[in-house]
């Protein structure tokens, strides 16, 4: 199971920590997904999709 979004396809990012001291270490971001009973093709589906899809509409809930 990727940490990828099934419908934009919003994966991690990555980057620096960046300490007051200037200190850098590596670090992950991971997008908020969540899983949702949704409308596809047809069906009902569980789908891992972030929130700014589940805002924007582009996912029909499942009733």
């Amino acid at each position: 199971m990727s940490r990828k979004c099934e419908i934009c396809g919003k994966g991690p990012s990555f980057g620096n920590n960046v300490s007051h001291a200037n200190n850098k270490t590596r670090t992950t971001w991971y997008p908020n997904l969540q899983k949702v009973k949704a409308v596809r093709n047809g069906g009902v589906q569980t789908i891992k999709v972030c929130t700014r899809c589940i805002r924007s509409g582009h996912v029909t809930k499942a009733i």
